[in-house]
């Protein structure tokens, strides 16, 4: 489990191959190294800061956060059977006094997330091929992660309960078949976040979310992925004690072709996603009406590596996210679903102003590594809306005239990344700057801060 972990933290440069990718502390080790287990772990204390709100009131002027993850995975296997479970820990402390800023993607303290039993059917499916059933709670990164995914920066991680099929064949042609009912994180009342109370996450056939993709290597020189999601949707519970829905019912298809970042050679990303179905323009109780949903994404990306000290690596990226017109009768904006989202725009978090949705966004980023434990990235990024009359990308800020025009901002990431003590301990320092444009500045609720400054300091300990 941490060895996936730490090759996900570094995977574009030939450099990170050179990482240590057992602790020295390990858990494993220190029980004895017992056969047919894999037991790892994480600790993971982060302190962030957030002035010049871009969020409108009540959210505070200025806030700071301190959350703790911490996770525990153990899997036995017996052969043709794996046993395996992982215990999540996600807690926030020292919030503002009418922050909103904590939420479930914040508090979600000690639930069993993962507790599975997996079936290794070898080459069942014909010679030379590689098969498994996967049953149980899980997590899941499904191609991009754009639309569902594992969080790594995000305090919380998405599960989900039910059942998946991998297949995979010697020329690493992929195909992944699911079927689950997402996890819903409790608590979800303010007292309870605030006293990061212990409550069990429930799932159930109110949201069910299933699909499939198709990995198919050695297309224009690169991996071509075609996938279709589905996602079903309603009301739990009563009025007044269940939760309320948009009511959903969408159907997700779309495509990815890549080539990963390589010294000395260009490298490239296209992935356009569509979505149709229906939904309700709010969960209020009184809203029982579905409206047909049409939207789309695509993210378009091409970069060089340097064959040179520090393997520097340039790319031009551009994001388009559909957003919601005047038409009550119809619902335009985009549903990144259960996808994460930092590794394209930022921390999230008390930052986080920027999602797929309502976005126009071309931007240029540059990643370094210097030295077999340290990596730097800066990025720039334009920020318009692609609907004037609709909310602008995660931040609420809305002009329902349209007067205040497409104009958000720009945006400027910088992280540096550093091993400490290499495969143990990771410090992670980022940045962020969000100069407010026309909308951020004037829409009707938008507040009157300034530009927006983020920080924070990260520090991971694997085990």
């Amino acid at each position: 489990m941490c060895a996936v972990l730490l090759a996900g933290l570094f995977p574009s440069t030939a450099s990170a191959q050179s990482f240590r990718t057992t602790p020295y502390f390990a858990l494993y080790e220190a029980l004895g190294k017992p056969q047919g287990w894999k037991i790892s772990g994480t600790v993971r204390p982060r302190y962030e800061a957030l002035g010049g709100q871009f969020r409108p009131s009540p959210a505070p002027a200025s806030n700071d956060l301190f959350s703790l993850q911490t996770t525990l995975f153990a899997e036995y296997d017996t052969g043709p059977v794996r046993i395996g479970g992982e215990l999540f820990d996600s807690r926030a402390y020292f919030q503002r006094r009418g922050s909103n800023s904590i939420a479930t993607t914040e508090v979600n303290a000690l639930e069993l997330g993962q507790a599975y039993l997996g079936f290794d059917l070898g080459d069942a499916a014909g010679a030379g091929t590689v098969s498994t059933v996967t049953a149980g709670r899980f997590t899941q990164n499904v191609g991009s992660r754009r639309l569902i995914a594992r969080n790594q920066f995000r305090n919380t991680i998405n599960a989900f309960t039910g059942i998946t099929y991998d297949w995979r064949n010697a020329e690493k042609d992929a195909l992944n078949l699911f079927y689950t009912l997402p996890h819903t994180r409790e608590p979800f009342d303010r007292p309870g976040l605030l006293s990061n109370s212990v409550e069990w996450d429930h799932e159930g056939l109110d949201t069910q979310l299933f699909g499939g993709i198709v990995t198919k290597t050695g297309v224009l020189g690169g991996i071509l992925e075609a996938y279709g999601f589905g996602l079903l949707e309603r009301d739990s519970g009563s009025q007044l004690e269940g939760i309320q829905t948009r009511d959903r019912r969408l159907f997700t298809p779309g495509f990815r072709l890549f080539r990963a970042p390589k010294v000395g050679q260009f490298d490239h990303e296209f992935e356009a996603i569509y979505q149709t179905g229906t939904a309700r323009n709010s969960t209020a109780v009184t809203d029982v009406t579905d409206v047909p949903v049409s939207a789309y994404f695509v993210h378009a990306e091409a970069g060089y590596t340097f064959n040179a000290p520090w393997a520097p690596r340039i790319s031009l990226e551009y994001d388009h996210a559909s957003g919601d017109d005047r038409n009550p009768n119809r619902n335009t904006r985009f549903d990144t679903l259960y996808g994460a989202r930092r590794f394209d725009y930022g921390p999230t978090s008390l930052f986080g102003a920027v999602q797929r949705a309502n976005l126009i966004s071309p931007g240029i980023r540059l990643e370094f590594v210097p030295s077999a434990d340290l990596d730097v990235f800066v990025s720039y990024r334009g920020l318009w809306l692609e609907s004037a009359t609709d909310s602008f990308a995660a931040t609420g800020i809305r002009d329902r005239t349209g007067q205040s025009g497409t104009y958000a901002g720009q945006q400027i990431e910088g992280r540096v990344r550093h091993w400490l003590v290499p495969g143990s301990i990771l410090v992670d320092v980022g940045v962020a700057y969000l100069l407010k444009g026309d909308v951020l500045r004037n829409a009707p609720n938008a507040p009157r801060t300034g530009d927006t400054v983020y920080g924070s300091l990260t520090t991971t300990f694997f085990f």
